[in-house]
């Protein structure tokens, strides 16, 4: 018995520093959950955002498509101005035509580059959100970026067309 009393002393010792060890590991459970719990809020309200963020950001880039598809309107009509004014041998009508077709031409050509960074915007979103809803926005965004780019492009060539009318009423 008194061998029992002997190993009974180191077992009650090791027992308690078990306990205390339990004790802490359950304390430093508890705070790996608070600090989860927290990421996890944090990653929610900058979902949150992100999403807010391709939402906008893919208006802008339809927005920006929707200017330059309107500046290849306006340059269009200012070629066509300055070809009948060219044919009416009015110089000056003919080149203010052209000035206007130049300029709807570089704004087309702004949107277009401004359609391409919202896009970028709405792709690189896309990238962390990991959601069809922002892949599917990167494709639209992608979309009008590529119409804005297709409407400068036919915008400079309607400059272009303005400019040679008024250098042929120059030389008329």
């Amino acid at each position: 018995m008194a061998q029992r009393a002997g190993l009974g002393a180191p077992m009650s010792e090791e027992l308690g520093a078990l306990q205390a060890r339990m004790a802490a590991i359950e304390l430093e459970v508890s705070g790996l959950r608070q600090h989860h719990a927290a990421v996890s809020v944090h990653y929610a309200e900058a979902l949150v955002s992100l999403k807010a963020l391709t939402v906008k950001a893919l208006s802008a880039a339809k927005s920006a498509a929707a200017a330059a598809e309107t500046c290849l309107t306006a340059a269009r009509h200012a070629a066509d101005a300055a070809r009948e004014s060219a044919d009416h041998q009015v110089t000056s009508a003919a080149e203010a035509a052209a000035d206007s077709a130049q300029a709807a031409a570089e704004s087309a050509a702004q949107s277009a580059a401004a359609a391409a960074s919202a896009a970028a915007a709405v792709s690189a979103a896309a990238a962390h959100q990991f959601e069809m809803a922002s892949v599917k926005a990167a494709a639209e965004a992608s979309e009008a970026a590529n119409l804005a780019a297709e409407a400068a492009a036919q915008a400079a060539k309607m400059a272009t067309a303005a400019s040679a009318s008024a250098k042929k009423s120059r030389k008329a």
